[in-house]
């Protein structure tokens, strides 16, 4: 589903985040073979369900111990790059090549590894209006994908050999930028092995916490947002969208912040639609001058991890003119702070349920 493009470009802003300051490092590497199904989200995409895609991935992953407070709050996880090639097993839709920033996170003793990755995909054969029409799946060349990966690891057996296997999920999607835009989600098993690179010399993961109080005051904050997309219409044509957004946080502890707010959503996209709607089907009662503005209000959560946040919000439209897709509305994405914090760069997506509408690019404040 579209709701699960989980931060356009997030993770990889991993590598800036975690390189900037000195540190321990220590990596290693990674090699999965994978099989599984596309899953059918929609009924639109079953004549392209025919075959289980297969392929592979490989991983560089850099390691933490511990030597920093956000490294602890999180019990020392992995971040690193994943490449991955996936055969869907339709000519219809190609072969996909994908590379993405991911995180490993440990639980029970470290023996269980989830990974979140997030990234950009190439597509081989996406949707052509002549040569190939049957691709509803893949409106552009250009993808955004999510990797999710839950393993059972065994790290370091012998010699800094180590194996791994479980469950793998991949999606694709252009996030509404172009249609179509149908979208696949690949779940499937997955097994390989690792190497430890200076597998002798591994310091030990410290845990203990500084104890310091992350809690403060409500700040407010406001955001430009801005992107292009596409309405479901093939053919209509990509236009500009822009959102203002004013709303107050207050960041609970070193994990949790919490927010309410208000914006303004300008989207050119749908100004077009409406009048397109009005001539070609008169008996929808449309003008064409109906206003295309909207106004929303949100409540929403930030996860921190050091200078960056992963936002998540769901929102109402309080002026809604115009019934367009759903009243409610989601937005994820990811965050990077500048400047005392004062500053932000932020990449989301916003959908309506499982649809996108698009993804947008902000820079705001907070004061």
């Amino acid at each position: 589903m579209k709701l699960t493009n989980f931060f356009l470009f997030s993770l990889l802003f991993c590598g800036t985040l975690f390189s900037q300051e000195k540190e321990v490092k220590h990596f290693f590497l990674e090699g999965d073979y994978f099989y599984g199904s596309i899953i059918e989200h929609n009924t639109a995409l079953s004549h392209l369900i025919i075959g289980h895609p297969e392929g592979f991935t490989l991983s560089y992953n850099r390691k933490t111990f511990g030597l920093k407070e956000w490294e602890r709050q999180y019990n020392s996880p992995d971040w690193g790059f994943t490449f991955i090639y996936q055969d869907m097993k339709n000519q219809i839709l190609g072969e996909n090549y994908s590379l993405y920033g991911h995180l490993n996170f440990y639980f029970f003793k470290r023996n269980l590894m989830f990974t979140a990755g997030q990234g950009l995909g190439y597509n081989t054969n996406p949707y052509d209006p002549d040569a190939n029409f049957e691709n509803n799946a893949y409106g552009s060349t250009l993808l955004s994908t999510t990797l999710l990966r839950a393993n059972y690891s065994r790290e370091n057996i012998w010699k800094g050999l180590g194996i791994h296997a479980g469950l793998i999920f991949i999606h694709y999607s252009n996030a509404n930028v172009k249609a179509p835009n149908t979208s696949t989600n690949t779940l499937g098993l997955n097994a390989g092995l690792s190497y430890q690179l200076e597998h002798e010399n591994l310091p030990d993961y410290s845990s203990e916490r500084d104890g310091l109080n992350y809690s403060e005051k409500i700040k407010y904050n406001f955001v430009f947002r801005f992107g292009i997309n596409e309405s479901d219409l093939v053919g209509t044509g990509q236009f500009p969208f822009y959102v203002f957004s004013a709303f107050a946080d207050k960041r609970l502890n070193y994990k949790s912040t919490i927010q309410f707010g208000t914006e303004l959503f300008l989207s050119i996209f749908l100004k077009e639609f409406i009048e397109f709607r009005s001539i070609s089907f008169p008996e929808d009662g449309l003008t064409g001058n109906e206003d295309y503005k909207r106004i929303g209000v949100f409540v929403g959560h930030e996860l921190r991890i050091n200078k960056f946040a992963f936002p998540t919000q769901i929102g109402y439209y309080v002026y809604w003119p115009y019934e367009f897709e759903d009243r409610v509305y989601l937005r994820l994405g990811i965050k990077r702070y500048f400047y005392k914090e004062k500053i932000f760069a932020v990449i989301t997506l916003k959908s309506h349920w499982a649809k996108a509408e698009g993804v947008d690019f902000g820079i705001g404040i907070r004061l």
